[in-house]
């Protein structure tokens, strides 16, 4: 069989590579990269022959003459900045391709429905990467929770620090109307795994949304679930920090801990085999969890009460800007 060509957008931040390697792995072949930033060399491990632009203009030229000459890339790989999504998914139907896309595939739910409209003229099919949905441990929950009475209900506790230096603040991730946000940048592929497991979303309560940490309530068919996200390194307990550690990741399940730390690594190769073997998730896949970032970002702030997850309570920073 033919190996799949490759063009991808955002090649020189931190996700791309493990696209380079899942690329590599299912036997693609990357023939274009573009990004703005030429801190590139990673590509030198796994496609060092590929095309190579920091201007879209040049990039999107490049690749309409590999069309035009009957070599044209089967997908576009979306690895840019949040708020860029959307356009470059558009730009990869639009030349022609599928398009593979890091999550949040975009910030706001009514983008999807454009998308949807432009996947029918073209004939073209967007993937979003939901890789928690292939991990194994995941997949024995869902299927152990499937198995559980249909009206239980489920008290969940999530909590994910993952701390981040001053650059954050510099960078488009600290702005968000770019990012979407703390909930939409680092939490939205939990809020994902949840809904897929238990249930649609019945109601949502914010406690907290600050530029470092945001807490909240989520009301699921089959869970209720005390959520907390920081990417403020004060946060980290400090039998984590002795470890010399940076990121703290717990979900607890009716107060058991629910082990899901290793196996990340291959996630993404599992990824692009699923999308090979027709089995990507789509468009419609991604709506209720994109629904929820959307709402938590411009819901109003109920702030901490008894009920919020117990992190909500402790001190708040000031913005390292201010």
């Amino acid at each position: 069989m033919k190996s799949k060509r490759y063009a991808l957008i955002g090649a020189a931040g931190y996700i791309a590579p493990r696209h380079m390697k899942a690329i590599k792995d299912t036997g693609g072949e990357l023939v274009a990269a573009l990004d703005p930033s030429d801190s590139v060399g990673i590509i030198d491990s796994h496609f060092p022959d590929s095309a190579f632009f920091t201007e879209f203009e040049r990039f999107d030229r490049h690749l309409e003459k590999l069309k035009r000459a009957g070599n044209p890339v089967d997908y576009v790989v979306v690895c840019s900045p949040n708020y860029l999504h959307d356009a470059h998914i558009r730009f990869g139907l639009r030349l022609g391709a599928d398009v593979i896309c890091e999550k949040p595939i975009v910030l706001n739910p009514w983008n999807i429905d454009a998308l949807k409209d432009i996947e029918k003229e073209t004939g073209n099919s967007v993937y979003n990467i939901l890789q928690l949905r292939l991990h194994d441990s995941v997949k024995e929950l869902k299927a152990k929770v499937d198995g559980e009475p249909s009206d239980k209900i489920y008290d969940i506790d999530l909590t994910y620090l993952t701390s981040r230096g001053m650059w954050y603040y510099a960078s488009w991730k600290g702005d968000l109307a770019k990012s979407g946000g703390i909930a939409t940048n680092i939490g939205v592929h939990f809020y994902d795994m949840l809904i897929w497991i238990f249930g649609s979303v019945q109601s949502s309560t914010v406690h907290l949304h600050e530029h470092d940490r945001a807490s909240g309530i989520l009301h699921l068919e089959r869970a209720r679930v005390r959520w907390f996200l920081s990417i403020n390194y004060e946060m980290i307990p400090e039998a984590i920090k002795a470890k010399g550690l940076r990121t703290y990741r717990s979900l607890t399940i009716e107060d058991q801990e629910f082990e899901f730390s290793g196996g990340f690594t291959e996630l993404h190769t599992k990824s692009y085999e699923a999308i090979l073997a027709g089995r990507g998730f789509g468009l419609s896949e991604v709506v209720p969890a994109i629904s929820v970032v959307h709402d938590i970002r411009n819901s109003d702030v109920a702030g901490p009460d008894d009920g919020s997850h117990p992190m909500a309570h402790k001190s708040r920073s000031s913005h390292p800007f201010d």
